[in-house]
């Protein structure tokens, strides 16, 4: 089976490509083949990542195992068939967590014939890439207007202990502790 998946950058113009990749290939095959199709150099970090259909941000799926254990999933590890599983399924996907190119991934066809070629494919290119990542807008949600529910902050709180305890000498900068005439027993706290 092969995949005809359309990826759009998140830019003011129209600017996508629709990629032809195998099912069973996988989200790092899908990686290096947009890459390709958008001139995008170096071998930089990303992720895809799980959305709905209003485009909401879901689980990681990175490009390199960032766990402890060594265990988390990466593109490696997912193949096409099983992310995509009918058409209109929509990923995002981010190149270069410092410039931040951001697309929107959405599967547009499952086509029932063998390969041909060498995949993933660019079969479609519309509108020109632009030199520098767009600038990001972050909008505040909409729900938050300003803070006027918060009500007033009494900015003079006095606590009990609000005197200044510390004493430069209670503390050895040489043997880096404190010292022990200056502790409290259990007692007194």
């Amino acid at each position: 089976m092969i995949y005809k998946i359309r990826v759009i950058l998140e830019t003011e113009g129209d600017v996508f490509r629709d990629i032809e990749i195998k099912d069973l290939q996988t989200l790092w095959n899908l990686y290096e083949g947009i890459k390709s199709a958008f001139s995008l150099q170096g071998d930089e970090l990303a992720s895809f990542y799980k959305s709905d259909d209003n485009w909401t941000q879901g689980k990681e799926i990175p490009l390199e195992d960032m766990n402890e254990d060594g265990e988390g999933e990466t593109m490696s590890d997912i193949y096409i068939k099983e992310v995509f599983t009918k058409v209109g399924d929509k990923m995002l996907f981010v190149y270069d967590f410092m410039k931040m190119w951001s697309f929107y991934v959405e599967l547009l066809e499952i086509i029932d014939r063998k390969a041909i070629g060498v995949y993933p494919l660019t079969v479609y290119r519309f509108g020109k890439m632009p030199l520098k990542a767009p600038d990001k807008k972050f909008v505040s949600p909409s729900n938050i207007d300003d803070f006027s529910d918060v009500g007033d902050v009494d900015m003079n709180i006095k606590f009990d202990d609000d005197e200044d305890s510390y004493d430069e000498d209670s503390y050895d900068d040489d043997e880096d502790s404190y010292n022990d005439d200056e502790l409290l027993d259990e007692d007194e706290l």
